[in-house]
């Protein structure tokens, strides 16, 4: 199959043929039709990612046709399923709890294992996975592993994000965006901030109630747009500036939730801890969604309650991949979310 393949940190993707996944016991072969390009991706691009080391096929938003199903399967072949980036045991006391997003045997197909940067995926342990719903876009479907579903769990378990509250979003880029638009779907008022006007104003077109430029002061200009600051703020980096912009726009009682990877050179920073002493605040993090939660993710897209199509900028061949993962190195990105689509190109 064809496969884009890390061979050095920062280099471009080789586009190679390697040999086709085996069929897991407990899982199933997709055929991918699409799989985003995702931030994640870059920090294992750029050898800041742990878990991520030369030789990797990467890609862990994806959706896809089963190709092949093994002796354990729950699903069958010609099945469309999404997954999440997450593949949990089912069975470790996390698993049993049911926050299986913190499963102690993790399995992580485009970190550790092979990804969907690529024409074919092997997903073992396919209890984790959900069908693809009629009438909705594989392309939009692609996103739910990571960005989409990270924030929809950041929200409405992590932060338990009210109606008519008013929620910060720190970053517009793929889980910034997805973090956006569903807490406008879940009733709150939402302001977003970005370094990139372009970023900005994409916001405010898809009903976004406020946007605000980032600086050192972005605390106290959202404090006052606000009436006295977020209920709820959502940092969707993992850097320095925004994690500390984050906190200081926050009301009292306010809760942060720590949606961007912190990783590499930024693993370790610098935190005002004073706002979140003198604000009462409270601090979450979040990474990923429990698996058995699809179906209130999807009710909401299938419904029409929320459209995620937005956040689709474009479609790309797997041999763009590279340039997508470039592209992160800045803060120039255009608004939106890159999703490979075309595994021969």
């Amino acid at each position: 199959m064809r496969a884009a393949v890390l061979k050095e940190y920062r280099q471009p993707l080789a586009i190679e043929e390697v040999p086709d996944p085996e069929v897991p016991r407990d899982g199933v072969v997709l055929k991918v039709i699409a799989c985003g390009v995702c931030r994640s991706d870059w920090h294992g691009w750029v050898g800041e990612h742990p878990r991520v080391k030369p030789g990797q096929i990467g890609g862990h938003e994806y959706c896809g046709e089963v190709i092949a199903a093994g002796p354990d399967a729950q699903y069958a072949v010609g099945d469309r399923l999404v997954a999440p980036f997450i593949l949990s045991c089912g069975t470790c006391p996390q698993c049993r709890s049911g926050a299986s997003n913190t499963c102690l045997d993790q399995r992580l197909p485009g970190f550790v294992e092979p990804g969907a940067f690529a024409e074919y995926v092997a997903v073992p342990r396919d209890h984790n996975l959900a069908r693809l719903p009629e009438g909705l876009s594989p392309t939009v479907a692609a996103g739910l592993g990571c960005r989409v579903t990270t924030s929809w769990h950041a929200l409405t378990d992590r932060a338990a994000l009210k109606g008519g509250e008013w929620l910060a979003v720190h970053g517009t880029g793929g889980i910034g965006l997805s973090a956006a638009l569903l807490g406008k779907a879940l009733g709150a008022r939402v302001v977003v901030v970005d370094v990139v006007q372009e970023k900005l104003d994409h916001a405010l077109s898809l009903g976004i109630d406020a946007a605000v430029m980032a600086g050192d002061d972005v605390g106290a200009r959202i404090k006052d747009l606000t009436g006295g600051g977020a209920h709820v703020s959502v940092e969707a980096l993992g850097i320095p500036a925004t994690v500390n912009g984050s906190l200081q726009c926050l009301r009292p009682l306010g809760r942060h939730v720590q949606v961007g990877l912190p990783t590499g050179h930024t693993a370790r920073m610098e935190v005002d801890m004073s706002a979140v002493y003198q604000g009462n605040l409270a601090l979450f993090g979040t990474r990923g969604m429990p698996a058995w939660r699809y179906p209130s993710l999807l009710s909401m897209i299938t419904s029409g309650a929320v459209d995620m199509s937005p956040m689709i900028a474009r479609e790309v061949g797997l041999s763009d991949v590279s340039a997508e993962l470039a592209a992160f190195d800045g803060p120039t990105t255009p608004p939106g979310v890159a999703i490979v689509t075309d595994f021969a190109a």
